[in-house]
């Protein structure tokens, strides 16, 4: 009787060890192979993180924003990401409340920066301009946004106004489902490639 007893774990160990390699083959080799084969096949361009190429180059990707600062490009919005803007392994917000006098300076300081760039503008400042987003890396801005730079870009470029504008609206896309749902959008990346394109043609 005490040998039947003894040999009882031993003879649960082979099924419960068989069931463990079994299933660790299915969830962590099985499907996870056909999971991203379908998605390659299905959206190969989502699938390998919406890269961007310039030159047989991969200079970014249209889910994660870049950080300029030349007046002949458009700025995106602001990152609060450490230690470096739009830094994706980093993705966070400033975490500041409405209330907070950090986040009152932050925003004249960036008004103050965008003003610089450009004196002559009196139009209201988009507030996609001054305050950050919530994951920090938004690629995208506001049509609003991207109107209130038109001139200093057409001016640092050498470019005309309307030409710039005309781009803009090229690369304005709708909000979700048809513009029923979610804002109108600029992808701040994409827009400044077309205009390192179009200023190369010779507009």
């Amino acid at each position: 009787m005490q040998q039947a007893i003894d040999s009882k774990p031993a003879g649960l160990l082979r099924p419960a060890l068989a069931l463990f390699i079994t299933l660790s083959v299915i969830t962590g080799l099985a499907y996870p192979l056909v999971t991203t084969g379908v998605a390659k096949l299905a959206f190969a361009h989502q699938a390998s993180g919406s890269l961007i190429e310039r030159n047989g180059q991969v200079i970014g990707s249209s889910l994660i924003g870049q950080a300029f600062s030349s007046p002949g490009y458009f700025w995106g919005r602001p990152s609060a990401t450490a230690p470096m803007p739009y830094n994706a392994a980093s993705s966070g917000g400033s975490n500041l409340g409405p209330t907070n006098p950090d986040l009152t300076q932050a925003v004249k300081d960036r008004i103050a920066a965008l003003k610089a760039g450009d004196p002559a503008n009196t139009a209201p400042v988009p507030v996609d301009l001054v305050t950050a987003s919530a994951s920090g890396l938004d690629p995208q801005i506001s049509p609003a946004a991207a109107d209130y730079q038109i001139a200093r870009v057409a001016r640092a470029r050498g470019l005309p106004v309307d030409a710039v504008r005309n781009l803009v609206r090229q690369y304005t896309r709708a909000g979700a489902w048809a513009g029923i749902l979610g804002d109108a959008t600029v992808n701040v990346l994409a827009l400044n490639l077309a205009l390192d394109k179009l200023a190369a043609a010779g507009h």
